[in-house]
This record gives structure tokens, C-alpha cells and sequence, in this order.
């Protein structure tokens, strides 16, 4: 029988990731904490701060994944639309969470107090829950199977955290890579075959020009940390029988 494969989509929300003036870097660390869930990463989507296009990308991902996270646009400032577009894209209204209020107030009690422009980030689409944010008091938002977060990476890194072990996924996916001074295109083949061998493992093969040569590492996926050692060393005994020298753990 097949293994469950858990999944989730990420949409990140932001003109300003689209102009380039911002630099993604919440898409590596969500890989990473959902592969210790047990949960894959299947789909990446940057979408513009426009109403339509976070209901259109919102409705699309969640529909076919287990999970849906998305990233930025839950601040204080206009332009932070997050929560009303996927309470459009659920069909629901817009209410000011109590306890996020709550704990807005308290955090910014010393802080020149929760002013209006600031309890917007106590906002959430109706039947929503909270996520803890233990670093700037605004909380994220989790309703179905949709996560909202915050998109400063070290904001939605506590948030994750606050996540750890809450969502039921798979088991977790490692890895194992080695490296060789090789043209990945003159054993394609090879790297295919030996994929086929190994019931669910993916390799990877990310190629590399340094020092005037051309090389390649090669990563071996799965849930079994056994298949992916033996995958590997049978890849390492075709490439050495080939003349090729293997570096255990890549170049």
C-alpha cells in the first residue's frame, strides 16, 4: 500500500516581493519545518497585494493540498488585505478576534497604546483561530485548512514554531547526498534508473561550474533513512564503476 503523502502550498502575498524590492526567504524555512512534520512543500505561488488574485490563488491551493500557508499582508496599513480576501474566498464576514484584541492591548500598553490603525491587526475572517506570535503581539490566523502568517521572516519563523506538532502530516522526509565531478546530462540515465529502483526516493541532481569543471551533487529523498543509504551507495558503485570519483556528503 501506497504511503500517505501530506501536502501544502505556500502563497506569498506582497507587490513588494513581485518588484524585487523584498527578497523571499519564508519559502526555504517553511520547506524545512514542514519536512519535520511530515509534510511536503508541493507548490509555491507569489501573488500581488489585489483582492482577486489572493481569492483566485487562495481557493486554487487550498482545494488541492492539505494545507494552505500564506505569507504577508496581515499589518496594520491599507494595503493589508490578506484577511479580507480569504474571507471572501471563504464566504465569510470580517470580526475583530477578542482574544487577539486582547493581546494587542496588552502588548501595546507601554507602547502608546492600541489605536485604531493597530487593532486592525486583530482582525480575522469569522470562525478563525489564532496562532501565537511571541515576537510583536500580532497574532497569525489559522481557519480550515489555511495558515496566515506574518511575512518578516523571523515573525513567521515563531509562528511556525508555535505550530510544531499541531498539524497531522507523514513521516518526517531526510536525506543523504553525494557529489562527483561529472556532467549531470552524460548520466541522466543513470540517475533515472537508479530512481526507479528505489521505491520513494527522488533524486535530485543539482549541477555546479567551478574551477574551470563541470560537477554535480546528487540528494537522495524519502521517508527511510535506510532506503536513502542504500539508494546512494548504489548510485556511488555505478558512478565509481564508471571511473567516476564519489565525494560522500557533496562538494
Amino acid at each position: 500500500m501506497n504511503e500517505r503523502i501530506w501536502t501544502a502550498a505556500l502563497a506569498v502575498i506582497g507587490d513588494e516581493i513581485l518588484s524585487g524590492r523584498t527578497q523571499d526567504k519564508n519559502i526555504a524555512q517553511l520547506a524545512s519545518w514542514l519536512n519535520v512534520q511530515g509534510i511536503r512543500l508541493a507548490e509555491v505561488r507569489v501573488v500581488p497585494d489585489k483582492t482577486d488574485a489572493i481569492v483566485e490563488a487562495v481557493n486554487a491551493l487550498r482545494a488541492r493540498n492539505d494545507y494552505l500557508f500564506t505569507t504577508g499582508g496581515i499589518g496594520p496599513t491599507h494595503d493589508d488585505i490578506t484577511v479580507d480576501a480569504i474571507a471572501a474566498a471563504l464566504g465569510v464576514d470580517v470580526v475583530y478576534h477578542p482574544d487577539a484584541v486582547a493581546t494587542l492591548d496588552a502588548y501595546y500598553e507601554t507602547r502608546g497604546g492600541l489605536t485604531d490603525t493597530r487593532k486592525r491587526m486583530a482582525r480575522v475572517p469569522e470562525g478563525a483561530g489564532l496562532i501565537e506570535n511571541r515576537m510583536s503581539g500580532a497574532p497569525g490566523i489559522h481557519i480550515e485548512n489555511i495558515y496566515v502568517m506574518a511575512g518578516v521572516p523571523h515573525i513567521t519563523a515563531g509562528m511556525l514554531d508555535a505550530l510544531t506538532g499541531t498539524l497531522e502530516g507523514g513521516r518526517p522526509v531526510v536525506s543523504g547526498t553525494i557529489g562527483a565531478w561529472v556532467a549531470e546530462s552524460e548520466i541522466a540515465e543513470l540517475l533515472a534508473k537508479t530512481e526507479r529502483a528505489f521505491a520513494g526516493v527522488s533524486i535530485g541532481s543539482y549541477p555546479f561550474f567551478r574551477d574551470g569543471r563541470t560537477g554535480a551533487n546528487f540528494v537522495a529523498r524519502a521517508t527511510d533513512r535506510a532506503v536513502v543509504d542504500a539508494c546512494l551507495a548504489e548510485l556511488t558503485a555505478q558512478l565509481e564503476a564508471l571511473g567516476v570519483a564519489v565525494v560522500a556528503g557533496g562538494i
